[in-house]
């Protein structure tokens, strides 16, 4: 024998099920989403770095903080930090990407 009050319970359920299931999708796609523009970050921090390194080491012509800005505008990142000791060079660089932003920052010299 069903009761009454029963009808409609097992939509009620499959409707809590599919909200659970599109917010933790959506947690998901956000923290993925961070992760990406924090790698891109870091990836273009390290390649600034070293650009800065070999310019301070004269292995490429031209000033090295120049050169860091430069590739670190190619990675479509910003540049906010330079800094030059002998050949050792570190730098700092933002992205901001949607809601999401990361700072990286990156140390290149010789061995």
């Amino acid at each position: 024998m069903r009761l009454a009050e029963d009808a409609g319970a097992g939509s009620v359920l499959a409707l809590a099920l599919v909200g659970a299931l599109v917010t933790c999708s959506s947690a998901v796609l956000v923290l993925g989403a961070a992760l990406t523009v924090r790698q891109r970050a870091i990836g273009a921090a390290d390649a600034a770095a070293l650009a800065a390194a070999d310019g301070a080491s004269g292995a490429i012509a031209g000033e090295p903080c120049e050169l860091a800005a430069r590739v670190a505008a190619a990675n479509r990142t910003a540049l906010t930090g330079c800094q030059v000791d002998g050949l050792v060079a570190t730098v700092q660089v933002s992205v901001r990407a949607g809601p999401a932003g990361a700072t990286a920052r990156s140390t290149a010299g010789p061995p």
